[in-house]
């Protein structure tokens, strides 16, 4: 089962797949993290407010 690095949220394995840098085993930021964001391949700090 595979989780983000960054809050701990379960990802799936396609998900994984996609987004994740090769040959990591998980995601360093997912839709779930309030605090972070992917920008192309760079993860950087959320500017404002996510708000789920």
């Amino acid at each position: 089962m595979a989780t983000c690095q960054n809050c701990s949220s379960f990802v799936t394995e396609a998900y994984v797949r996609v987004f994740a840098p090769d040959g990591m085993e998980t995601v360093r930021v997912c839709p779930n993290c309030e605090d972070k964001l992917r920008d192309g391949a760079e993860i950087r700090e959320a500017r404002s407010s996510r708000g789920n």
